[in-house]
């Protein structure tokens, strides 16, 4: 009886790891700055702006802003609607890659 319980234990949290996996997240990228101003594509050149004086690259997504830990993979992407795959922690992203989001 013992084994069975180790067994179905194991499996419990191995399985709840699986859950704590990368996810996919479609969103605009913003800028530290404006934030949710950017929840709609659009406005890359206030984003590069704004990044380029000292802000930060965001995700806007479901109306949730995301910090992102690559930065150097949003370069350009400023403004538009992207998937970015990674593990989300808090309010914050640990980012494995991010592509433009096709039409």
């Amino acid at each position: 009886m013992k084994k069975i319980g180790l067994l179905v234990f194991a499996f419990l949290v191995f399985g709840s790891l699986s859950f704590a996996g990368s996810k996919s997240f479609t969103g605009t990228v913003s800028d530290s700055h404006c934030g949710l101003k950017h929840a709609a594509a659009g406005g890359g050149e206030c984003v590069e702006h704004c990044v380029s004086g000292g802000a930060t690259y965001v995700l806007v997504s479901n109306g949730k802003v995301y910090q992102l830990d690559a930065q150097d993979k949003f370069k350009g992407l400023g403004g538009k609607s992207v998937v970015v795959k990674g593990t989300a922690t808090g309010d914050s992203i640990a980012v494995k890659s991010v592509a433009e989001k096709s039409s």
